[in-house]
């Protein structure tokens, strides 16, 4: 058994070697074939033999062969089981730890037991916005924090400003999302609104409204609100 044991750790070690150097060539390779490729964060195997994911800038995914002599940008899709498989992986490396999102930075809006929970950055002159703030409110039982993200130019900014120091920013939100209600002019310390924009650089939310959901996936864009309940209950709590 002992020898046994040691032909398999032997084993292994060889096939955790061999991954290794061919790591080794596809990144030499293609840095020195193409300087322009960002840095690459990371190798892996794909589900096609002999085709390597190839990750870089976080979360950008190219596939090239064994010794980075092609590469190959688009996505990848199981034809059987009718996945896209590339799809999958960036959503996965764009997920974010709802718990880590600095809701001292937002304001809250609670419906009914507020048992489902929903983030969302939006900036106040986004069309979209208004269109998703129109169809939120048919979901009920929910807990939203909303995150003011003022990137279409200096009037979101102020808009935003004003929101963000009302006294009641939920409401003078909503009244201007839903109702047209200018929001009326107010100051107050609104760092939290850069400070918004860096963690959505960070977390390269490029469009409004992005939400993420209390398992941490992130849809881009306005949906309806039957499919935010399809997602809503597809969180498991």
């Amino acid at each position: 058994m002992k020898i046994i044991r040691l032909a398999l750790m032997a084993t292994v070690l060889g096939l955790a070697l061999g991954v290794a150097a061919q790591e080794a060539v596809i990144r030499k390779n293609l840095t020195e074939r193409i300087p322009q490729l960002q840095k690459i964060d990371e190798v892996n195997k794909s589900p096609i033999a002999g085709l390597y994911e190839i990750r870089v800038n976080g979360t950008e995914i190219y596939y090239t062969d064994a010794d980075g002599n092609y590469l190959v940008q688009g996505s990848l899709i199981d034809t059987k089981l009718r996945r896209n498989i590339t799809e999958e992986r960036v959503e996965k490396l764009l997920a974010i730890s709802f718990e880590s999102l600095p809701f001292k930075d937002a304001f809250t809006i609670v419906r009914g037991t507020g048992k489902r929970k929903l983030a969302v950055f939006e900036d106040p002159n986004c069309g979209y916005c208004k269109r998703f703030e129109r169809d939120l409110q048919k979901i009920d039982n929910i807990t939203i924090q909303l995150f003011l993200y003022p990137i279409l130019g200096p009037d979101s900014k102020e808009k935003s400003r004003n929101i963000w120091c009302a006294k009641d920013k939920g409401k003078v939100w909503q009244d201007w999302m839903v109702r047209d209600q200018l929001p009326k002019a107010a100051n107050c310390d609104a760092a939290a609104l850069e400070r918004n924009v860096e963690i959505g650089h960070k977390y390269k939310i490029s469009g409004t409204p992005t939400l993420i959901l209390g398992d941490g996936s992130r849809v881009p864009g306005a949906i309806a609100a039957a499919d935010l309940e399809k997602r809503l209950g597809e969180v498991k709590n």
